[in-house]
């Protein structure tokens, strides 16, 4: 069922969801971060101010306004201040630095870029690189130095104006762009309208249920659409709140769960078997059957049961299947029977089908490649931004080709078999090979590249990279790692090194990563987390 607040009938816009919400329920908590509470008035009030200043700076309507911001209260007003005068929101990971975060806001020409004051440093070595870039507004005491770009307080930029701003946005205009991990080429900037994202909200309070008195806790970043639609924006369609947590952390985990008072948590990846495996702690002991939902991917059935057996949680898993082009393509709601292993049913809102490599449906029970197609406008994304010709690489024969192998069974049931694209996933996060290979060719002492998956004990992959190097030169695994470490995000920093004396490769002189893929770690290779190696996420 559909909550009461929130109906198809008002515009499918994040600031009119807003504007319902403060008018239903203006003096609920909106979110909490750490026990620092803001009502969705509050809210409204600080994000109105904000605009302006954001409109008092030159931003207008289509304008793209980059973050590279923690996970706090702050980030969400950033996000919905942007959309307040009808800019387009650019969140990039956190983690990124040099050519990664250089490319992500050069591709998308972004005006101003909102940084957290440490991370505002990495932006001296790479200004050159950000041609557009007018304005940095920096969250913290320290600024740095630039040739070119002015630099301001974050604080400085609420103006004392709270006269409601006209809102002129419409369900097809852009709200955020969200960078998908690249694969064959640089990674690209999904187009995400307001209706694209208050649909996919609508579809988890459909399908997942939620009310004014539920609290989602996650410490899942912004710059994901499952924490930007999946948590906050679906709870801002009934007054519900969101607890946020800066960084998940298996030892705090229940701790500020019970603090917060979850209802509803959302985690991702192997954060579901290191809270499940964890030791039995007083605060998960008070907490038992306290939590109603426990939501995240991979979930085995096995996991579901140990969810459900030790922290007595009705529902465990999402049941969903989707990309950040197409979201929620398959779901189930709660309650409903789904198989072991299974990602529910086709969503009403796509056709969504099974193709061979020539394009040919193929019957139930047969792996092929997963294509979508939606039923009705405003549902997925609308292209990559300035990238038409990726756009009709991915949506040949007006299908979305989704690069994933997937297979229905005879009753209509989805199972996501494997991934078909030359990307890698680690802790919840896409990794581009591409752009760990370019950054790695730039090391001196390195001739040939080649970045790929190593199956991991928790069912994600692990970095590998296999590489030759140039003739004469001399350097260590750890040493490369090292160096890796001031040029990746932590995320993608290598677990396994490997040098070789050459690569496998095809006639044509294309490298063979599957063969790599399947050999896997040799006895050559070096580990990382066999060594005294530290690895700091900042």
């Amino acid at each position: 069922m559909k909550s009461a607040a929130w109906s198809h009938n008002n515009s499918n816009t994040v600031t009119a969801v807003l504007s319902k919400t403060v008018s239903d329920f203006p003096d609920n908590i909106f979110l909490d971060f750490l026990g620092e509470k803001i009502t969705y008035a509050e809210f409204d009030r600080l994000s109105t101010s904000l605009a302006h200043g954001f409109s008092n700076r030159g931003v207008i309507k289509g304008d793209r306004v980059g973050s590279i911001l923690d996970t706090a209260i702050e980030s969400v007003l950033v996000w919905v201040a942007i959309n307040k005068i009808g800019a387009i929101h650019v969140p990039v990971n956190t983690a990124y630095k040099g050519e990664f975060l250089r490319h992500q806001f050069a591709n998308t020409n972004c005006r101003v870029i909102v940084a957290e004051s440490d991370y505002s440093r990495r932006f001296v070595d790479i200004e050159a690189g950000l041609p557009d870039c007018e304005l940095m507004l920096i969250n913290g005491e320290e600024r740095p130095e630039f040739a070119r770009m002015k630099a301001e307080s974050l604080a400085n930029a609420y103006s004392n104006c709270h006269e409601e701003l006209e809102d002129k946005n419409t369900p097809k205009d852009l709200c955020m762009l969200i960078f998908t991990g690249g694969t064959t080429g640089p990674s690209k900037a999904c187009m995400i309208s307001h209706s694209y994202a208050c649909n996919l909200a609508s579809q988890i309070l459909e399908r997942e249920g939620r009310n004014e008195k539920d609290v989602n806790w996650t410490p899942l970043p912004l710059f994901h659409m499952n924490a930007t639609a999946g948590s906050i924006l679906s709870c801002m369609m009934v007054g519900a709140s969101v607890a946020l947590f800066p960084r998940f952390s298996v030892s705090k985990f229940w701790h500020d769960v019970e603090r917060s008072g979850a209802t509803v948590v959302n985690l991702l990846g192997s954060m579901l078997n290191f809270v499940a495996n964890a030791e039995e702690n007083e605060a998960s002991k008070r907490y038992y059957g306290k939590l109603k939902a426990i939501r995240g991917s991979p979930f085995s059935p096995e996991l579901q049961k140990v969810w459900k057996k030790r922290f007595g949680v009705k529902y465990a898993g999402s049941n969903g299947y989707g990309i950040t082009e197409a979201a929620r393509v398959t779901s189930l709601p709660d309650g409903e029977y789904a198989p072991p292993g299974s990602s529910g049913r086709a969503n009403e809102d796509f056709d969504v089908r099974i193709f061979d490599e020539n394009d040919n449906e193929l019957p139930p029970e047969t792996a092929g490649e997963v294509v979508v197609r939606p039923k009705k406008p405003g549902v997925m994304f609308d292209g990559y931004w300035n990238l038409p010709s990726e756009t009709l690489k991915i949506m040949n024969n007006m299908w979305l080709h989704t690069g994933d192998i997937g297979k229905f069974d005879k009753d209509g049931f989805f199972y996501f078999v494997d991934r078909k694209k030359d990307y890698l996933r680690r802790r919840g996060e896409n990794i581009s090979s591409f752009e760990m290979e370019t950054t790695l060719k730039s090391h001196p002492c390195v001739e040939e590249v080649a970045v790929h998956a190593v199956l991991a004990d928790e069912s994600e992959d692990e970095v590998k990279v296999t590489a030759t190097l140039k003739e004469g030169a001399k350097i260590t695994e750890e040493e490369l790692c090292r160096w890796c470490v001031d040029r990746m995000p932590y995320f993608a920093v290598p677990r396994f090194i490997e040098f070789r004396t050459k690569l496998p490769k095809n006639p044509v002189g294309r490298t063979l990563k599957y063969q790599l893929r399947e050999e896997g770690c040799t006895p050559d290779t070096w580990d990382r987390e066999l060594t005294n190696f530290e690895l700091s996420k900042r």
